[in-house]
Formats: structure tokens, C-alpha cells, sequence
């Protein structure tokens, strides 16, 4: 019984030992605006005490923003806003003192625009295909 305690408690402290404090957070975001009816992935990174990058979740990170709701660590502006931008706010939930803000801008125009087809683009690659065979060279 003392060596399976023993044991326990071993496996215990070297699994705490090697887990890697955040000692900062930042913003990564992967566009320059949020698109309105949408859930718009606000991804923050926290770095790690031995230098290491991770992405962090809504586990980690309590997000606010000064319009709108989070899910996890999607915010979802919707359809009908008239909103210019949004500030949004990361904490550190083990570290409060770590938090961060940033303003996103809001997306202005419509996503409206038709992307072809993929008949379309295979159609569109045959076709140049066969003019560039077409064409003598000088």
C-alpha cells in the first residue's frame, strides 16, 4: 500500500513539475474584421515559461467585448448591427493580472460575392489549357 502511495504521489508531483506557466497572452486573430451573423473565432496565444506558444480556450481565457456574446472563443455579432467596432477582452483566469484588449472593426460590406463552382474552374482550367496548346510560339 505505502509503494502504490508512494507511486501516486510521484507521478503526481512530476506531472505538476512539468506543467508550463503562461506568463503572457496575446491577440492572434486571423482577419482585420468580424463579419456580422456570424461566430467570429477571436483565437488569443498564451506563451509559456519555457518560450513555447499554445493556443488557449475559453477554459483558460474569460472573453468579454464591449457588444455582443461569446461562445467558447467565438464571438457572434449579429446580422442586424449597425456597429462600427467591437473591443474585445482576454483574461488570464489563472492570472487575472494577464488580460489583454484590442478593437476589431466590423465588416461593412455584404458577403454577396458568387465563388465558382468547381465545374466552373475545372471548365475555366480545360479551356486555358487548350488555348496555351493553341498558341505557336514567336
Amino acid at each position: 500500500m505505502k509503494k502504490k502511495l508512494f507511486f501516486i504521489l510521484t507521478v503526481a508531483w512530476s506531472v505538476s513539475g512539468s506543467a508550463q506557466k503562461v506568463d503572457s497572452i496575446c491577440f492572434r486573430l486571423y482577419t482585420d474584421s468580424l463579419k456580422k451573423g456570424t461566430h467570429n473565432y477571436i483565437n488569443v496565444d498564451g506563451r509559456l515559461s519555457n518560450g513555447k506558444w499554445r493556443p488557449l480556450t475559453a477554459k483558460e481565457i474569460s472573453f468579454s467585448a464591449s457588444y455582443s456574446t461569446f461562445e467558447g472563443n467565438e464571438l457572434i455579432i449579429p446580422a442586424e448591427s449597425t456597429l462600427e467596432k467591437v473591443t474585445v477582452k482576454a483574461v488570464l483566469k489563472s492570472d487575472p493580472a494577464k488580460q489583454i484588449e484590442t478593437t476589431i472593426w466590423v465588416k461593412k460590406k455584404p458577403d454577396d460575392e458568387k465563388l465558382p463552382k468547381k465545374d466552373d474552374i475545372l471548365k475555366q482550367g480545360k479551356q486555358e489549357k487548350k488555348k496555351s496548346k493553341n498558341k505557336s510560339p514567336g
